[in-house]
């Protein structure tokens, strides 16, 4: 594609971003060439917002947090929902040639910033990011997140194949225990055909082959029936993208999908009728070749053709087909072809959107009928006077008046004596892996005892409520320990607790309830000390409570700390907002930095919310007016080296921070400033004071 295309979207960026919402005043004194570059690489990455997920131009723009300490990352959008949230990540790198770079070491920032986030580190990012990061917690309190990279590339030359290699390798390390992470590029193709819509996607004309196909004429008319593997990898072969024109992107993903399904084409293709869900495609006009009658072999000239559900298995029939052509040739699947010519406008995107979005069929739904659970609930009603919930869709009931089969689960998976099942559980937000018939069996048993399935569920409730409260004054990975190791700590309280009698209807649970408080506390510090201590203070929090085999050996290593009685290791400073705070005390930051001329009067500092209760107060507040955020550093200030840009006034970083919560919450607490003001690029006041210290040969003591 030429330099005229890459002109359309310059013009579309242009249009769309340049009166001003997108921000480029951290560029100001660069030459008015390069703010223009910066401006356009800013709007392709709000650009690349929009087209995954689809919002105004004024939107997409504050998306964007491109800038220093954007951690190789440049925008950002997160939909929280009860199914399954979505957060989506962009890099960006424009070029006026078509030839936008993207090596091995971006490949590396873009990672590095992708784990910031699953740690909870959001401290690293800059303010521009900081809006987004009650919505980002939202997102992972509904499950694991379906998380999106996207490189918004303007090129339309393929990635180098180390590069692509590198990504996959990256991605997998990420996806280890579930299909958490894609990676998707957006070339100029995309962006072009974003920008002129219809118009710019290549029309699909195709003749296909329907075996025993059906019609509908009411409303609107579609053609059903089977089509061969080798005629839909054909089809394929021929229009590798155009095939795909309302949903193409190019994605380096290697889903669990794919795989199964060029597994079943490979190993018994003539069941893939029965296992698929198959494929439907819009067309502009159907118009049959030949003499078709209903119920026997047609042939079809389809116009205006495109795939709109099942593009996934169209790709894998393509790519089994090339890699075994003989065993996958006798693979068959559905599809379903249906005509625009006479539907009313929006009626494709409406099949495109539910195709794409009906629930399936689990293995959740056929456990409910089994009769252990239906003795369950009953039980439950019977029993304990509460209600037991089996299916989908029904209504949870309060806590106090009963539970859900999931909720159930959760809870026996955590108490179970095999620690395995607490990381199986936490593979999938639907618990897929405790439906497959030996886990089930051994999460349930043959015949569930009522009083130890709702003991149980109680004592999870009991840890997590706990572990909620510890998460206020914690932070990065000891809050993520809290957030993703609720049933490892459960599995390992539980196993602390006198359990012998749960099955009796006359235990006195309550009494080993009563224990929670204290255990869940020291359960959580040697968590996080054998995960430090066993994979090293880098490794992924997510990584040790998911991985059936580091689960084990991390509650062995708690184990061996909690029955050892030794007190709990104390977590460090990093992790807690009290030791931070009080640590901080401990250097005159203001005093050191202003000694050491460390930083240049002038600079402007930016203002990041440290604990989660503060992001939970002041996130609005602090979005509403980019100037709350920003305050100048001045030597000549003395203890008072901060003017802020909301009044300004000058203030001591711990006055201002305290004042700026004040006015935003109503909350008035002393607060250490200056782990709350940050230097861009730099790190915090009170980073760069202990470096300061460190540096002269002096330890930080009370000043």
């Amino acid at each position: 594609m030429s330099k005229l295309h890459v002109g359309y979207v310059r013009q579309a960026i242009e249009e769309r971003f340049g009166s001003g919402l997108i921000d480029i005043s951290d560029q100001s004194r660069l030459s008015e060439n390069s703010q223009h570059q910066a401006f356009l690489s800013r709007g392709l990455a709000a650009l690349a917002t929009q087209i995954e997920h689809p919002c105004s131009d004024r939107v997409a723009a504050a998306r964007v947090f491109d800038g220093q300490d954007d951690q190789g990352l440049d925008a950002i959008a997160v939909e929280v929902n009860t199914v399954r949230s979505r957060i989506c990540l962009v890099q960006a790198k424009w070029s006026d040639e078509n030839k936008g770079k993207f090596g091995e070491a971006e490949v590396h920032k873009m990672f590095h910033g992708l784990d910031l986030i699953l740690e909870r580190n959001f401290g690293r990012f800059n303010r521009r990011f900081q809006p987004f990061i009650p919505d980002i917690e939202r997102a992972y309190e509904t499950g694991t997140p379906k998380i999106t990279l996207v490189l918004a590339l303007m090129r339309d030359a393929p990635l180098s194949d180390g590069v692509r290699e590198l990504i996959k390798m990256k991605q997998a390390e990420q996806n280890q225990v579930e299909q958490m992470v894609e990676v998707k590029i957006l070339d100029l193709r995309d962006f072009h055909r974003a920008i002129l819509g219809d118009a710019a996607a290549p029309k699909i004309n195709a003749k296909v082959q329907l075996e025993c196909f059906g019609q509908e004429s009411t409303p609107y008319k579609a053609i059903y029936g089977t089509m061969t593997v080798p005629d839909l990898a054909d089809l394929y072969e021929e229009h590798p993208r155009g095939l795909f024109a309302r949903n193409i992107r190019d994605s380096l993903d290697e889903s669990d999908v794919n795989l199964k399904i060029r597994r079943t084409l490979r190993d018994e293709p003539e069941h893939f009728w029965y296992f698929s869900n198959g494929i439907t495609m819009l067309c502009e006009t159907i118009k049959p070749v030949g003499r078709a009658l209903p119920g026997k072999v047609g042939h079809f000239q389809l116009n205006g053709v495109s795939v709109v559900n099942g593009a996934q298995t169209v790709s894998a029939i393509h790519r089994a087909f090339k890699e075994d052509p003989v065993a996958a040739q006798d693979g068959r699947v559905l599809v379903r072809l249906i005509s625009l010519e006479h539907c009313p406008p929006g009626f494709g995107d409406q099949v495109t959107t539910t195709t794409n979005t009906q629930n399936p069929i689990e293995d959740r739904d056929f456990k409910s009928l089994d009769q252990g659970q239906l003795n369950l609930r009953d039980a439950f009603a019977l029993k304990l006077n509460r209600i037991y919930v089996l299916k989908r869709g029904e209504a949870i009931p309060t806590p106090e008046h009963g539970c859900s089969m999931t909720e159930a689960a959760e809870a026996l998976a955590a108490a179970n004596s095999n620690a395995q099942l607490a990381a199986i559980a936490k593979r999938d937000q639907h618990l897929a892996g405790l439906w497959e018939d030996d886990n089930y069996q051994e999460v349930f048993g043959a015949e569930p005892n009522v009083y130890r399935v709702w003991r149980c569920v109680e004592l999870l409730r009991a840890v997590r409520a706990q572990l909620h409260a510890l998460r206020e004054g914690l932070v990065w990975r000891a809050d993520a320990a809290a957030f993703y190791g609720d049933l490892l700590v459960t599995h390992i309280v539980y196993r602390r607790l006198s359990t012998r009698s749960i099955d009796d209807p006359e235990f006195d649970w309550s009494a080993e309830v009563a224990k929670v408080p204290d255990l869940v506390r020291d359960t959580l510090f040697w968590v996080l000390h054998a995960i430090d201590e066993e994979y090293g203070t880098s490794s992924h929090i997510i990584a040790a409570v998911r991985n059936t085999e580091r689960i084990e050996r991390v509650v062995r290593a708690a184990l061996r700390g909690l029955d050892s009685e030794r007190q709990a290791p104390p977590l460090s400073a990093n992790y807690q907002v009290a030791q931070a705070e009080t640590r901080g005390r401990r250097i005159n930051a203001v005093s050191t930095l202003i000694a050491a001329h460390r930083i240049p009067n002038g600079a402007v500092l930016e203002y990041r919310p440290y604990s989660k209760p503060e992001r939970r107060e002041m996130a609005a507040w602090l979005a509403e007016d980019s100037r709350r955020a920003q305050a100048t550093w001045s030597d000549e200030g003395g203890r008072y080296p901060l003017q802020w840009h909301v009044d300004k006034e000058w203030y001591s970083p711990s006055g201002l921070a305290r004042r700026m919560r004040h006015e935003a919450a109503g909350v008035d607490s002393a607060v250490q400033g200056t782990l709350r003001w940050f230097v861009p690029g730099e790190g915090s006041l009170d980073e760069l004071a202990l470096a300061v210290r460190l540096a002269e040969g002096n330890e930080p003591t009370e000043d």
